[in-house]
């Protein structure tokens, strides 16, 4: 088997796992629209903040399935990424922050969408395409700039509509950011080594 076949199947099959995964990414959010039941378990779990902390670290993976040019494992990390909000279960014991920011956020999701609610909702993709963007072409300060745009955004939308309740962000925001940045920036040097060793 040549070289060019291995990879005229690796992207058949990367077209494909994107497929799956886009088709499933669009299954949970029409599950999360239509079923009260699902959406209400759903944010259930999500008040353990175990999920709050993690979700940031998926734009690591993400970030290198971009640079791999690996479609297939970016919509994969977006699948990962949206589920984990039900990974842990439901805690016990909510602080009170916490317990208020997810009712104003649970109550802008079921509330009339209006124009500007669906433009401040489409900035999500739109971030998340720059950010993919940038290590498809293999912009490290361009990536770690939407980043910070990303984690700016969340926390700026979080506080604006959840006054001080949208604060408990703050912290897991932030840890994720530090993280990300710091792992993304290493791993990426690491790459761009390895490449340059092998002549690419």
């Amino acid at each position: 088997m040549t070289t060019k076949n291995i990879s005229s199947g690796f992207r058949k099959n990367d077209n494909l796992t994107a497929a799956v995964f886009g088709a499933l990414i669009l299954a949970f959010i029409l599950l999360m629209s239509l079923n009260q039941s699902f959406f209400q378990w759903t944010f259930g779990r999500h008040h353990n903040v175990l999920s709050w902390y993690i979700r940031p670290l998926f734009l690591i993976p993400f970030c290198y399935f971009a640079y791999k040019r690996s479609l297939g494992g970016v919509m994969a990390t977006m699948f990962l990424l949206l589920t984990s909000m039900f990974w842990f279960p439901k805690p016990e014991i909510v602080d009170t922050q916490v317990q208020e920011f997810l009712s104003m956020e649970k109550e802008y999701l079921t509330s009339n969408w209006s124009f500007s609610k669906i433009l401040i909702s489409l900035s999500v993709p739109v971030l998340l395409y720059g950010l993919a963007l940038a290590f498809w072409k293999r912009s490290l300060l361009i990536g770690i700039a939407v980043m910070v745009l990303i984690a700016a955004g969340k926390v700026l939308w979080s506080v604006g509509f959840g006054s001080e309740a949208g604060t408990a962000v703050l912290v897991p925001a932030l840890f994720g950011l530090l993280v990300c940045i710091a792992l993304v920036f290493f791993g990426y040097k690491w790459l761009e080594k390895t490449n340059l060793k092998q002549g690419r």
